[in-house]
């Protein structure tokens, strides 16, 4: 029987199943925080808090852009990651921790910034 996706599955031998799991279970963490970071936009987007528009709007375009492409991210990280256990091969690193880390901490920072300004 044929796997999807191909690129994936059609190279070397089936890895221990736990190692598998634990990497769609962080698939799905990822797609989690996804959704969290969408539900905060939403909120942030609907709350009154004293700062300036531009820089709200800003923050929360941001945080729905973040929301938006982590599960690419994580798709492509998952893929990645299982093509390397599948071959022996060491586990690349994350674009999706990455992406998170600086959308999160540049996002905080503008809101930091634009609450003491509006103060």
């Amino acid at each position: 029987m044929k796997r999807f996706p191909g690129s994936v599955y059609d190279h070397g031998s089936e890895p221990d199943p736990r190692f598998t799991l634990a990497n769609e279970r962080t698939f799905l963490a990822w797609c989690r925080t996804s959704l969290a970071l969408i539900s905060i936009a939403v909120a942030l987007d609907n709350i009154s808090v004293r700062i300036d528009p531009t820089v709200k709007l800003a923050v929360v375009l941001t945080v729905m852009a973040m929301g938006i492409a982590l599960p690419a991210a994580a798709w492509r990280d998952w893929a990645h990651n299982e093509k390397a256990m599948r071959v022996s091969a060491p586990l690349p690193s994350s674009l999706a921790q990455l992406l998170l880390a600086a959308g999160v901490t540049v996002c905080s920072a503008a809101m930091l910034i634009g609450m003491v300004m509006a103060w």
